[in-house]
């Protein structure tokens, strides 16, 4: 394989000529945390001195856990094993690449058992973090560690690791990019987070009445499920052999229990015959799942917004299908009536009606039992439109994170490899 001038190929891959390829043992110094006879079951207390194990390394921080402390008396004798400003807390167990900067609010805190303190020498720790985290760190790491159902990071193995060294002002812009990305990544999950919360504060005033969009007034109305539609059941008598084959699609129970919208890329195959007598799914049906671990999560609402040929349901879900008479004075707008059950109120009403106590159920008869609320049908459909507008805004920046996320990974690549230059 010819490599590009100023390049050169070494053990674990092409990298510019003036980096540094040694093994991180000359670099870093390693500690591995306490071992269990070095705590006992009473040193644990609430809100004391965080341990940190590799549950509580997220995403490049540490988030440590009100339980998983112990007090200062059970820490005076374990000073070697507090964490300093600068210095990288890896996991040992379970997924490896999980690592964190150790930074000034973490200091004194305690490194767990089943984790490892590293102590860079003259190396810049949010460049080491990095490279420890990336994907050909991590494969180096998995197939060096000891154990067999479970990896085990050991200090040999990190001391034997092969690692690259850009000269220092490198080592410090690319970590200095690479956490401009994340500091991005956390604005994003905050305004992402803060319109969740804008949402679900404008769905608890809407669909209750308490706020009323303008030009809207009147009584709303109660009504039965039954009085404003029928029910219709998922697919019957079907064997696994007639999944994952056939031209017809059907609606998968998680479709249904996720999404307030059906989404209607993610449908699967079954075949059904033309003989057979099934019920299909139609534009403007709401789904249903019937059953749940939980009754909080019965009968979760997911509304179907396109028209699809020979679409069917899953047999562990139910239909409702509104009646569409413009007459009837019991018309419901499909959508609203999605958030609806979806909303604090509706799921009180759902849970009322679910039974069970291992699992929770809600037979068709019991939903159209059912009573709402109802508002007039213009301002049923202007509800469900701020409503919908403020997902579709959720679902725009949630696509803009995955986009810089992955974009992220990219910039990764290229900056730990040298193949885009910074200095």
């Amino acid at each position: 394989m010819e490599v590009r001038p100023g390049y050169k190929q070494t053990d674990i891959g092409v990298f510019p000529t003036e980096w540094d390829i040694a093994p991180l043992g000359m670099h870093a110094t390693f500690r591995t945390g306490p071992f269990g006879s070095a705590l006992h079951q009473s040193d644990y207390t609430i809100d004391g001195i965080p341990v940190v194990n590799p549950m509580h390394i997220v995403d490049g921080s540490i988030v440590p856990t009100r339980t998983m402390t112990i007090s200062e008396q059970a820490a005076k004798g374990l000073s070697d094993f507090r964490i300093s400003p600068g210095e990288i807390v890896i996991g040992r167990r379970g997924d490896m690449g999980r690592c964190a900067v150790v930074q000034g609010h973490n200091a004194g805190w305690l490194c767990g058992t089943g984790s490892m303190i590293i102590r860079p020498l003259h190396v810049d720790a949010g460049f080491l973090q990095r490279v420890l985290s990336s994907p050909q760190a991590v494969s180096a790491i998995e197939n060096s560690s000891v154990g067999t159902t479970m990896v085990n990071l050991n200090q040999a193995t990190l001391a034997d690791l092969k690692v690259q060294f850009p000269p220092h002002p490198e080592q410090r812009a690319i970590a200095a990019a690479l956490s401009d990305v994340d500091a991005l990544l956390r604005g994003m999950d905050r305004l992402i987070a803060k319109k969740r919360d804008l949402k679900q504060a404008a769905m608890q005033q809407l669909l209750t009445g308490r706020t009323r969009l303008p030009g809207f007034h009147g009584e709303w109305e109660v009504k039965r499920l039954g009085e404003i539609g029928t029910t219709y059941g998922g697919l019957t008598g079907k064997s696994k052999a007639d999944f994952g084959t056939g031209k017809a699609r059907y609606v998968t129970f998680m479709n249904v229990m996720a999404n307030t919208v059906i989404d209607h890329n993610t449908f699967d195959a079954v075949c059904v015959s033309p003989s057979e007598n099934q019920n299909r799914v139609q534009r403007g049906d709401l789904l249903f799942n019937g059953s749940s671990e939980t009754p909080d999560e019965v009968a979760l609402c997911s509304l179907v917004t396109q028209d699809v040929d020979n679409l069917y349901l899953n047999s562990f879900c139910f239909g409702f299908r509104p009646r569409k008479d413009p007459e009837a004075a019991s018309e419901a707008d499909g959508l609203f009536l999605t958030y609806y059950i979806r909303s604090t109120e509706g799921r009180e009403i759902m849970k009322s009606l679910a039974q069970g106590s291992t699992r929770y159920n809600l037979s068709k008869r019991a939903l159209l039992a059912a009573e709402v609320r109802l508002p007039s049908l213009p301002e049923q459909s202007a509800i469900a439109a701020v409503l919908s507008d403020m997902d579709a805004e959720l679902s725009a920046l949630e696509a803009r994170r995955a986009k810089t996320r992955v974009l992220k990974q990219a910039m990764m690549q290229e900056l730990l490899t040298g193949r885009t230059r910074l200095v």
